[in-house]
């Protein structure tokens, strides 16, 4: 059962990241250069909270001056405060739910609070409904929601135009757009997090209706998007980090609460069983020493698979934060049971460019048209429930001459599981390609894509993926010389895999599991590496005349 104290046990790991000595350098550093963005007092927030749960009481004198220094500092500085503002409110209501800080304390900290003025507290602001504006201005709208919630302000109608600026971003299905091409699927889910917050803390105004449409039809669709891993889809920014799971924590407990509610039992199990999968990919990575806040093991110091902002301090705290609000939500009373899985189908927007296939061992990601600064077009994802998910693909290679993540090696070329044509004895794949989606059914455990790329010669590959219980079946068909792609994990920083080639057999072997892949003909190696946020692949490829079979396995070894 996924109880609050599970939750807890969670942010005490992500906490348990940092050493004593790099909180106390922390907090020196931002005395003396000032607080400038959110990770510090995300960083303050879980350490009282676990504080207040019995955990760290001996960081209690020191929480104690941070709390201090954010609340008083805030109000007086633009420091990315759309993010902190909501989190140490909340965390103050635990407080006081606890009794675990002196009522002086916290009404000094509700004081300081209380000064802040919205339009100089704030980068981020919708000043009309109409203002084109992304999340942090959603951000904004919590936080001055939550000072209202606890009489610090009376801000109705600025949350409400924050509200509605951010309603103009939903798409066909109510999924969250913070970009007008290539929308990121993390800023979906946390866009989405934030709309659950505010009817968790009773939010009734005029956007009510919206948005609690909004989370009910995407909370449904995001279950088919949720990998057997129990891991949030790839795409576009802040992608593989360990805090991405926390996101599903929370939109799956609200969801499940939801269910209860309406009487529906099945579905609302139904949710908290695939919390237990989000806690399963998270345990997953807590589980190495030592926890870093992306998902590899390169050193901290290379920032490798990271964005400029996506540094340990402040995305390694972010997933206590994310565990928290899963830990609000979380109702204890709602049945865990067993229900049966079935193979599901999933495609998303045109905005979005994803197709998902889940079944009930297997798991793929297409990227339909892709952002190379971060993925390719094709089949950018394979899972097996239990595996490692780097062990075949677990996000696509973009490419290296646009990616906006850091990487430590040059020469990389684009690659996910895609078709391609022999021009001139050399593979050209299609992972820039716009691909068109011919076909899709299911039927009980299997499910069945059927895909067609054409290239710039005029040259059309179709692309068929059968998924079953034991693997993935891929046929591939066009004129001439053909090939599909076929990237092999080597290494994630610390653990080079074990990469075996022969004939038209090629397999990777990593911690305890085999990836396995078997093509009806010749398998050759592209003498090439390629790297995503996990790490390095070695590029091999299926080649044949007119059509070819390639089938994927991932194994107990």
């Amino acid at each position: 059962m996924v109880t609050k104290k599970k939750y807890i046990d969670l942010m005490e790991k992500a906490l348990s990241a940092y050493t004593d000595e790099h909180i106390k350098k922390y907090f020196d550093e931002v005395k003396t250069d000032g607080l400038k963005e959110h990770g510090f007092p995300r960083l303050t927030v879980s350490m009282g909270i676990l504080i207040a749960h019995g955990n760290r009481t001996y960081l209690r004198p020191l929480f104690l001056e941070m709390m201090e220094f954010c609340c008083k500092t805030i109000p007086t500085v633009k420091a990315a405060n759309e993010f902190s503002v909501r989190e140490i409110i909340t965390a103050i209501l635990e407080f006081e739910k606890l009794g675990a800080f002196d009522k002086e304390d916290i009404e000094r900290w509700k004081r300081h609070l209380a000064t802040i003025e919205p339009y100089s507290c704030y980068k981020v602001i919708a000043k009309a409904p109409t203002d084109n504006v992304y999340n942090w201005a959603l951000f904004t709208g919590v936080s001055e929601y939550m000072r209202q919630y606890i009489g610090l302000a009376d801000t109705e109608e600025f949350v409400d135009v924050q509200i509605a600026s951010q309603l103009a971003h939903l798409d066909e299905n109510l999924m969250y757009k913070d970009a007008p091409r290539f929308p990121p699927m993390v800023y979906d889910l946390v866009s989405r997090l934030l709309f659950s917050l505010l009817l968790h803390f009773g939010y009734k105004g005029k956007y009510f209706e919206q948005i609690d449409t909004c989370l009910k039809n995407a909370g449904l669709l995001t279950l088919k998007m949720q990998s057997v891993t129990g891991e949030i889809p790839f795409g576009g920014r802040s992608n593989q980090f360990i805090l991405n799971e926390g996101l599903y924590a929370t939109l799956f407990e609200f969801e499940a609460n939801r269910y209860a509610k309406e009487g529906n039992m099945a579905l609302a199990a139904k949710f908290k069983a695939r919390i237990k999968e989000v806690i399963a990919a998270s345990e997953y990575w807590f589980s190495k020493e030592p926890i870093y806040h992306v998902k590899n093991r390169f050193p901290l110091e290379t920032r490798y698979g990271c964005e400029d902002y996506g540094y340990f301090d402040k995305y390694m705290i972010t997933t206590a934060s994310w565990f928290f609000t899963a830990y609000m939500m979380c109702n204890e009373d709602v049945p865990e049971v067993e229900f049966e899985e079935k193979a599901e189908i999933f495609m998303t927007s045109d905005e979005f460019n994803k197709l998902f296939v889940r079944g009930k061992e297997y798991a793929l990601q297409f990227e339909l048209n892709a952002n190379l600064a971060y993925d390719a077009s094709g089949l950018g994802r394979v899972h097996r429930r239990g595996a490692p998910s780097p062990i075949c693909l677990s996000l696509p290679c973009g490419d290296a001459s646009k990616l906006h993540y850091f990487t430590n090696i040059e020469g990389s070329l684009p690659v996910s599981l895609c078709a391609g044509i022999i021009k001139d004895g050399v593979p050209k794949f299609a992972t820039d390609a716009q691909y068109n989606v011919d076909s899709y059914s299911v039927d009980g455990d299997n499910a069945l894509v059927s895909l067609t790329n054409t290239f710039e010669d005029g040259t059309r590959v179709n692309s068929s993926y059968k998924v079953t219980n034991d693997g993935v079946e891929i046929s591939v068909c066009g004129d001439g010389k053909i090939a599909f792609a076929l990237p092999a994990f080597s290494f994630d920083g610390e653990t080079y895999t074990k990469t075996s080639h022969n004939g038209n057999t090629l397999t990777v072997a990593y911690e305890g599991w085999v990836c396995k892949y078997t093509a009806d003909c010749a398998i050759k190696s592209l003498d090439a590496t390629a790297y995503n946020r996990n790490g390095y692949y070695s590029v091999f490829y299926a080649e044949a005349k007119n059509n070819l079979n390639v089938k994927i396995e991932i194994i107990k070894e």
